[in-house]
């Protein structure tokens, strides 16, 4: 493949932690949840169940109204560099997918704030879906039951490999536990908090972040350079 045909790379972000200040699922489960949620997020932080099982026990245990999930939802903080972030992508052609375990109702609500042209930037959102029934909360896990063995809400590898068509390079950028799985198949890992602590403690190579302006500035510079596709396809030769 020529250098003209080689394709720059694909992003893939996280949303809870990583595009938002807090996590909406969180914010959610701390106002309108049973207390119950708590012993589910300790049985998932330590491993005895998915997240998959643990978010669907636990949106069960919250009684909330569409308005008030929605109140909630416009306090979530957007990071200021996601905007950067994007038009970085857009200027360099290179696609930009949401991939979360949390829910695209959320994730609808909160991006609406920046209007229709940010979102036309994305390539697309993949995440678990909720709906409200009655005074329930109901979620559907889309994305892949079927392939994960990990019980995750949505399976992020199995999803980057779905989306990157033409064996791109891979960036994750990223914050927490449910992140784990994708920097295992990512050839470039942007880290902040919990997942930052992850790749230290098991020899990860990334690139630690507090902004996604930082991601914005250091992907421009090294696509426009080259030294990113130059040291991505070295790492890819040698494995």
């Amino acid at each position: 493949m020529s250098e003209l045909q080689t394709p720059k790379a694909i992003v893939f972000l996280d949303f809870d932690g990583t595009i938002t200040r807090r996590d909406a699922i969180d914010a959610i489960l701390e106002v309108y949840a049973d207390p119950q949620w708590v012993s589910l997020e300790t049985d998932w932080q330590e491993g005895r169940i998915g997240s998959r099982d643990c978010l669907q026990s636990q949106m069960a245990l919250v009684r909330a109204t569409h308005t008030q999930l929605d109140a909630l939802l416009d306090e979530i903080e957007i990071d200021e560099g996601f905007e950067a972030l994007l038009e970085t992508c857009v200027a360099n052609g290179v696609g930009a997918h949401i991939i979360s375990d949390g829910f695209g109702y959320c994730i609808s609500r909160i991006l609406a704030r920046l209007g229709h042209e940010v979102a036309a930037q994305l390539a697309g959102i993949s995440a678990s879906r909720l709906v409200l029934e009655g005074d329930v909360w109901r979620t559907e896990f889309p994305f892949f039951h079927q392939s994960c063995g990990h019980g995750c809400a949505t399976c992020k590898p199995a999803v980057m490999r779905l989306l990157n068509h033409t064996n791109a390079p891979v960036v994750f950028v990223g914050d927490g536990l449910s992140d784990r799985y994708a920097v295992e198949c990512a050839d470039h890992v942007f880290a902040k908090s919990g997942l930052a602590a992850y790749c230290r403690n098991n020899s990860i190579e990334h690139t630690a972040y507090q902004s996604l302006e930082e991601v914005a500035t250091v992907l421009d510079r090294r696509l426009l350079s080259g030294r990113f596709l130059e040291a991505e396809r070295k790492t890819r030769a040698s494995a």
